[in-house]
């Protein structure tokens, strides 16, 4: 690569942008030039991650660093409440997105992708930037074929803030485009304690679990005649996002519009 790639990180003092900041700090082809944060500024953002100076503030104002460090992708770990109003003035000068804040709906994808069309630049929205996490989901996707009997299980934090999460969705998603509708279980079935069933989706539920304790894990549970099998993944820290992220970011500067899901890049 001739040249940095110049990497804006919105909600960078979070876990997960901290783990961004440390992945862009660690890759020569990649170059830090703003970290936004609402919760803190002044900090240079390495002492974030115990690394030497980089120069680069801790801001509050996203419009400033984006006008003054001119990036060239914007990395958003936030959160659902903030990240459409980050990818807006993200789009606006010019700035890609790159985006794992889950909890946006279809339209605000698709509001997203006009603003970038527009501009003549693309981006990337995922649920999950893990390699394993989107190999679970193409598994699922293929075994939904044979086995349209299907049941989602996903497990986070007692934290997270939407539910199911943004793995499930896409999952789910991705199942339903190898699988008609299907209206599984007793169809007199009654549920005694409202949603224990879980959520439906296309005629299959999906289950979300919130513990304290827990990271990031998923089962796909597939039932047929005299068997079953489970698809399932575990996430153990954040750091095992971070190849997904690097990759996207890179691959944002080849993007015409928003693509939704890290599953387009994975073979």
């Amino acid at each position: 690569m001739n040249k940095q790639i110049k990497v804006a990180v919105t909600g960078a003092s979070g876990r997960m942008g901290r783990e961004v900041v440390k992945m862009v700090l660690e890759d020569p082809e990649l170059r830090l030039v703003a970290a936004v944060d609402h919760s803190t500024e002044g900090r240079d953002a390495a002492e974030l991650v115990g690394k030497e100076a980089c120069g680069v503030r801790l801001t509050r104002d996203l419009e400033l660093a984006l006008v003054e460090g001119q990036p060239d992708v914007m990395v958003d770990f936030t959160i659902p409440q903030s990240v459409m109003g980050n990818a807006r003035a993200a789009i606006k000068h010019k700035v890609r997105p790159v985006i794992g804040t889950t909890g946006m709906s279809p339209e605000d994808i698709e509001e997203l992708d006009r603003l970038c069309k527009a501009e003549g630049i693309g981006g990337i929205v995922a649920p999950n930037f893990s390699i394993g996490a989107i190999l679970m989901m193409k598994f699922a996707a293929q075994a939904a074929k044979y086995m349209p009997h299907v049941e989602i299980i996903e497990y986070h934090g007692d934290q997270k803030l939407d539910a199911p999460s943004g793995t499930a969705v896409k999952t789910a998603e991705l199942i339903s485009q190898n699988r008609q509708e299907l209206r599984q279980g007793n169809p007199n079935e009654e549920e005694t304690i409202e949603g224990s069933r879980g959520g439906y989706y296309d005629g299959f539920r999906i289950h979300s679990v919130r513990l304290p304790g827990v990271f990031a894990q998923q089962e796909v549970i597939f039932g047929g005649f005299g068997q079953t099998l489970k698809i399932r993944h575990d996430s153990y820290e954040r750091a095992g996002y971070m190849p997904g992220v690097n990759l996207a970011v890179k691959k944002a500067l080849e993007l015409d519009g928003i693509v939704y899901g890290f599953d387009h890049f994975i073979e």
